[in-house]
């Protein structure tokens, strides 16, 4: 009786979704349009995690492949580039549609290791303006001491503010947190000093 496969399947389906990653980046790189590219996956893999009738469907094996890409283009409309389109695609093609966020989570780490850069997804009830993202850039690339590459992800459970995740750590800068602290504060004063 074998154990600790478990493990191992996790290692194996990493390198799969990484392998994926590497062949985008290059492919991508390739033709000149990464930093689209890579934009337009980012916010495609987003929307699927909110929207899971877009989820379901893509993932529906009883569904043809050619419908799927119906539907990616469908979705994307007009503002996709020819390039997403067939990589989306190919990822359908090749039994993917589950692995696409991961994927996509991957291909933002490879374009980030290539530029000696972190990927911080920055989650904001309302959408951020260029001057606004590059100072939260600097701020995170100071809290952590690395360059950090901003991903904007609208989410209107946030209140006020913005929470970033680089990797395993979260910086929460919403008021929603800061009223949590300062509830806590205030319960912990008043049981100490009773």
């Amino acid at each position: 009786m074998r154990r600790g496969t478990g493990s191992t399947d996790v290692a194996t389906k990493d390198e799969l979704v990484r392998s994926y990653a590497e062949a985008l980046f290059r492919v991508a790189d390739a033709e000149g349009e990464l930093d689209a590219t890579e934009r337009q996956l980012f916010a495609f893999a987003k929307l699927l995690e909110r929207e899971t009738r877009l989820r379901d469907a893509l993932t529906d094996p009883a569904l043809p492949t050619e419908n799927k890409r119906r539907l990616i283009a469908d979705t994307l409309g007009e503002h996709a580039s020819p390039l997403t389109l067939n990589l989306l695609g190919f990822l359908l093609e090749q039994g993917r549609a589950r692995e696409l966020g991961r994927i996509v989570e991957a291909l933002a780490e490879v374009v980030a290791e290539t530029r000696e850069q972190a990927v911080a997804e920055v989650r904001s009830a309302v959408p951020l303006d260029d001057a606004r993202t590059k100072r939260l850039a600097d701020a995170l690339s100071r809290a952590t001491g690395r360059q950090i590459e901003v991903r904007v992800v609208i989410d209107p459970s946030v209140v006020g503010g913005a929470v970033a995740k680089i990797g395993d750590e979260i910086f929460d800068g919403s008021v929603r947190s800061r009223l949590q602290e300062a509830r806590e504060h205030l319960t912990g004063t008043t049981t100490g000093s009773g």
